[in-house]
Order: C-alpha cells, then sequence, then structure tokens
C-alpha cells in the first residue's frame, strides 16, 4: 500500500475524529487470522505519557535530534515530544488520524506510506505500538529497514518495541504447534472494522528480537535489546552504521 488509506477504509481515522469530537466509547473491532475477534478502545490511544507502557516512556526519552514518529496515529508520542521541545513529525497513513494529530496541536504531519517519505536527516525513528508491525512480513522486513536506514543520518537510531508471541503457540506438553501457511509464526492478518466501515486485510509483524537483530544487521544497522516488558514486549535500539 503506497497511497494514503481511503476515507471508506480508513478504520482508525473514523474511529479517532469520532472519539476526538465526543464519542467516548468508540471501538474498534479487531478480527484477526490467529485469535477470537477482539476490540481497540480508542480513549487508549489518545493516552497520555502516564499512562503509557514502561517501554513507549523509555523510547520517548531515548528520542532526540530530528524524529519521525511513524505510524503516529492519534499524535499522542509527538504531541508528548513537541511539549519536550523536540522537533518532531507525525507520520501516518491514516488522512483521520492525521487530521485528530493536528486538530490534537501536532505541528508537524506527513499522511503517506512510510515507503513513500523520502524525507532525510533524522535522528530518530520512532516505530512504536508494535513497531515491526509496518514491516508486514519476514520476507518484506529487508525492504522497510533499508528505506528506514536511508532516512537517517549516520549514527542515527531506529527506537522499536515489538512482541514475541511464539508463547501463543505452544502446547501443554512444551512442544509448539507450527502454522505451515504461514513462513514465520509471527506474521499474522488483520482486518479492522467501526460501524459501517472495514479495513482491507492486510499483514502485520510480530517479530522477536533475534531475528530483528539479524535483519537489521543486514540492513546497515547495530542492535541493541534495551529494555523487555510485561507479556514477551520488548525495545530495541537499531542504530545506523
Amino acid at each position: 500500500m503506497s497511497k494514503p488509506i481511503k476515507p471508506e477504509q480508513d478504520v482508525f481515522g473514523a474511529a479517532l475524529l469520532d472519539y476526538y469530537n465526543g464519542t467516548k466509547d468508540a471501538e474498534i473491532n479487531v478480527h484477526s487470522s490467529l485469535t477470537e475477534d477482539d476490540v481497540i478502545p480508542v480513549h487508549y490511544l489518545f493516552r497520555d505519557y502516564n499512562a503509557m507502557p514502561k517501554l513507549e516512556q523509555r523510547a520517548l526519552n531515548e528520542a532526540n535530534g530530528k524524529i519521525l514518529d511513524i505510524g503516529a496515529c492519534s499524535g499522542s508520542h509527538a504531541l508528548y515530544l513537541q511539549e519536550q521541545g523536540k522537533d518532531v513529525t507525525a507520520l501516518d497513513s491514516s488522512p483521520g488520524a492525521i487530521k485528530v494529530s493536528q486538530d490534537r496541536g501536532v505541528k508537524k504531519t506527513s499522511c503517506m506510506n512510510v515507503l513513500k517519505f523520502e524525507e532525510k536527516g533524522f535522528d530518530t525513528l520512532l516505530l512504536l505500538m508494535n513497531g515491526t508491525g509496518i514491516f508486514e512480513t519476514v520476507g518484506k522486513s529487508g525492504k522497510y529497514l533499508r528505506h528506514l536506514h536511508q532516512l537517517l543520518n549516520t549514527g542515527g537510531q531506529v527506537l522499536i518495541d515489538a512482541t514475541d508471541i511464539n508463547y501463543m503457540f505452544e502446547e501443554e506438553d512444551g512442544s509448539y504447534w507450527v502454522d505451515l501457511n504461514r513462513d514465520y509464526y509471527g506474521e499474522v492478518r488483520f482486518q479492522l472494522s467501526y460501524k459501517d466501515q472495514k479495513s482491507a486485510h492486510f499483514d502485520w509483524l510480530y517479530l522477536d528480537y533475534n531475528n530483528l537483530k539479524q535483519l537489521a544487521l543486514n540492513a546497515g544497522f547495530t542492535a541493541e535489546l534495551l529494555e523487555e516488558g510485561p507479556e514477551h514486549t520488548y525495545l530495541a535500539k537499531l542504530v545506523k552504521n
């Protein structure tokens, strides 16, 4: 997907706009190839710094220089950084998300898919809320990482969090169930819905740290595991060589 999301498929944008304009009980329905249907309470996407997980707080504290917040959603991370006096741009392919970010006060925004974003000279790229998800699949990860590499200054960093979902495949006897229809256990297919709107089906990648480290090395980064969080989450730093 190279263009901004079509309005009729902009599920996140519609829900964010409704919540921002007063629908405080808005929920996004999540349909997954891995688990039963779930919901995302939209209020969670508007959380302030104190309500963010510690891995997100750590990433925001580590961010420096010229910052690009990739997958900015409602702009919560960008707003916090902006309030700290930092130079941050919020990037999202959802027109509704960018409109909400702007209405909330984010000064610098861009509405497009990250692979089409070509501004260079960044010191920090933020990919939070399972940031490896935007890579879609393991096979496409190299393309995304090489593109991120081009956006950074030498010595610049990618701060990215993820969840290793290997535990979800463990059987009672300690063995692991393997989905032979997928190349990697962390490749999950999603569709979102809100009211009468549905998103296109899309791939989302939950990537373990060891695989991320190797893929990053192949793309010209060195990787460091900054911190592990609850429920098999982690925060990594990739530095451009």
